[in-house]
């Protein structure tokens, strides 16, 4: 194994000096000198170049300026490429529409987004009820001069009367939680700077929330370790914040991330305590007047790795976890008889299906489930029994679902590779129901054909594929397809209504999307298999997804891309050093590349549970491996890369884009280009501007058409 190790970094250890390869006048053209230093760490006896380390800090006036000269190259290039016009067209023609999203109702009072075909963002409305005529409470056009500032995470109290939200400059994870008087727009004084990943959660009287606090970075607290320091609080409504009561004290650990929820009975506060994205503790405690003094109640068997999801109604707590069944089960359990050989199994496991949510509407069960990585409703009693199945509009995905406990409509958005996605209300008492809204979306759905196919992994293992397509596609191995994976952090990749892909299928392209290992479509056992030490089976079975697609004629590897972001930007950063033969372009969105540094920057740490960390030495053999950074072989042919990058990605630094491109870039012996674009003013999630998201699928779509 260290011998392998050592011959896969001998490439970059070629790029360990202050000087430049010399280049062709044509691949001179397409890239900007990067100076490349003599930078080693000997890791566990190892020894790890790493010649573009100076390119991690941004605030250097060299790094900005490089910034600045790829992002400029970049776009000039894009600009060039033909076809733009009709894309454009053809995206503005999808996004540019009225929808709106599943409605919250709280005190009688409907709450939802809505974003009108000529806005840029959507508008945050409530109503006096879901028939009433609706009124604007938050309109983010016209919070910023530019359209900069987000909001998300709007939570209304149970009367309907308040309302908590989170603003987010330029989209990115740090918030600032806010309250507002729904009947007059007015903000209470009640202001908490510096939040991440919470949402509050208010107690059924209305006098405060609970939310999970982060200290800001400081001198003492470096900002890659704030999560570490996370407590569970309690904010009464005029009260300073900085004296909110602590009711669980931090982890000491940004592995393990603390959040906390009122029941739907309003009687129980339920904490879970996650350990990445596989493991996590949960709690409880009675919702009192008085905090102080009330101690957590562990739930779940005691020392086994599992997840759970928990709520309360009818005198009972009602618990869905995977601890004894990967594909989840959901337990009864009596509040005077918290052990777990207590609790009462009503909803076994199922080898077909995976229990993918819960939730308690009109005092019964509504389970989300999949069966094929396809979307499924059941209802069921308190006791387990199923009473129905509803029926959807075909094989896609439920998203979002609002409901109460002492109502029976049930709320859900339903959406599919050619259905926009759609709002419908049901009766889960009686099974009836129907559309509430759906966009004007000019689409009719028998342009585009789905499929699910399966084909089998490097090990053997069967996985699934969603391919999109035209009717009149003939399999001749002429079509351009691009491939989109992500394979990771338990996330189920299934049919959902997708602008790019839409596009891009009916200019005659081919759109496949395979459930990678990693993901949670088929379990927590197909989670595991592609996390930690099993890492390569996602990249593997990405592979042979491409290699099926080319085997079965749908294309050739001359017509095929390759696209993933985020972690999906990983699986096809390895996928291209790994099989760079095998594809025709790449595009990798706000991506991790250099995984032996990645916990070191951003909320990096977090992660070490789902990838692992290069100071262990076993784990650091794996990510070395595999890491993409440490992988670019000099003198290698590479398809054409595009890189996606944001200014503002607080999530995944962007250092690891940077670094990447400059590897690569130096490392080609082809003239290929290799483009960094840069979006400005965007989070890890991109600008939620519509003009922003038509500007960078143009760029996409007109990258993949000119090298496809």
């Amino acid at each position: 194994m260290r011998c392998a190790l050592l011959l896969l970094l001998a490439p970059l250890a070629l790029h360990g000096c202050a000087t430049t390869t010399p280049k062709t006048e044509s691949q001179a053209m397409n890239e900007i000198e990067t100076r490349r230093d003599d930078v080693k760490d000997t890791l566990h006896g190892t020894v790890v170049a790493d010649p573009y380390r100076w390119l991690e800090d941004p605030s250097q006036e060299e790094v900005a300026a490089w910034m600045g000269k790829q992002d400029d190259f970049a776009r000039s290039r894009l600009a060039g490429y033909p076809g733009r016009a009709a894309a454009e067209e053809r995206l503005e023609a999808l996004l540019y529409v009225d929808s709106q999203s599943v409605p919250s109702v709280k005190g009688g009072r409907a709450f939802f987004w809505r974003k009108p075909k000529d806005q840029e963002k959507s508008i945050l409305m409530w109503s006096e009820g879901p028939d009433a005529e609706p009124k604007v409470l938050l309109d983010p056009n016209t919070m910023s001069e530019d359209g900069s500032l987000s909001i998300t995470d709007a939570v209304a109290s149970k009367d309907g009367k308040l309302l908590a939200y989170m603003e987010q400059p330029n989209n990115m994870d740090e918030s600032t939680l806010r309250v507002m008087r729904v009947d007059d727009g007015s903000l209470l004084p009640d202001t908490i700077e510096g939040l991440r990943y919470t949402a509050p959660s208010w107690t059924p009287d209305g006098r405060g929330f609970f939310y999970t606090w982060i200290p800001p970075a400081s001198d003492a607290i470096p900002n890659n370790e704030r999560m570490a320091y996370g407590e569970i609080r309690f904010h009464r409504l005029g009260t300073d914040p900085a004296q909110d009561e602590t009711l669980r004290e931090r982890t000491g650990s940004a592995e393990r991330w603390m959040s906390a929820g009122v029941s739907e009975d309003g009687r129980w506060v339920f904490m879970s305590i996650s350990h990445g994205w596989a493991e996590s503790d949960l709690y409880v405690r009675p919702l009192k007047d008085e905090m102080k003094g009330t101690e957590w109640i562990q739930l779940g068997a005691e020392g086994v790795q599992a997840l759970y999801q928990a709520d309360a109604w009818n005198g009972r707590w009602l618990i869905a976890t995977n601890e004894r069944d990967p594909n989840w089960e959901v337990y009864a359990v009596d509040p005077a008889k918290p052990d777990r050989d207590d609790w009462t199994l009503i909803v076994a496991a199922r080898p077909e299906r995976v229990i993918a949510g819960m939730q308690i509407v009109d005092g019964r069960i509504i389970l989300h489930a999949l069966e094929s990585a396809s979307s499924r409703l059941e209802v069921r009693s308190l006791d387990g029994t199923m009473e129905r199945e509803l029926t959807l509009p075909g094989l896609g995905s439920v998203g979002a679902m609002s409901g109460r406990a002492d109502d029976p409509t049930l709320y859900f958005d339903f959406g599919s590779f050619n259905r926009p996605n759609e709002i419908h209300q049901v009766n889960v008492a009686t099974g009836e129901g129907g559309l509430l809204s759906r966009p004007d979306v000019p689409l009719d759905p028998d342009d585009l054909v789905v499929e699910q196919k399966f084909y089998t992994s490097k090990d053997g293992t069967k996985v699934s594929m969603f391919i999109v397509r035209r009717p009149d596609v003939e399999l001749d191995g002429s079509h351009p397809t691009l491939l989109y994976g992500y394979g990771g952090f338990n996330i189920s990749l299934t049919p959902r209504f997708s602008v790019l892909a839409t596009t891009w299928v009916e200019q005659g392209g081919i759109y496949a999307q395979p459930n990678l290992r990693g993901g949670g479509e088929y379990g927590e056992a197909w989670h595991k298999a592609g996390m930690l030490s099993n890492k390569q089976n996602v990249f593997d079975d990405f592979i042979a997804a491409a290699e099926w697609l080319v085997g079965s004629g749908y294309t050739s590897s001359e017509h095929l891309a390759i696209r993933g972001r985020s972690n999906g930007g990983l699986l096809v950063g390895a996928a291209m050093t790994q099989r760079p033969d095998l594809y025709a372009a790449v595009i990798c969105g706000v991506p991790l590349l250099d995984m032996v540094r990645y916990h070191k920057f951003g909320i990096g740490q977090a992660w070490i549970p789902e990838y692992g960390s290069a100071e262990d030495p076993e784990q650091f053999e794996v990510l070395l491996a595999y890491s993409p950074y440490h992988n670019v072989r000099e003198g290698t042919d590479y398809p054409p890369l595009l890189m996606l990058s944001a200014d503002s990605d607080d999530r995944v630094d962007p250092m690891h884009a940077r670094k990447f491109v400059a590897a690569v870039a130096a490392a080609r012996s082809d003239p290929e280009p290799t483009l960094l674009r840069i979006e400005e003013n965007s989070g890890h999630g991109g600008g939620d501007l519509r003009r922003q998201a038509v500007a960078q699928l143009v760029d996409e779509i007109s990258f993949l058409r000119a090298h496809l």
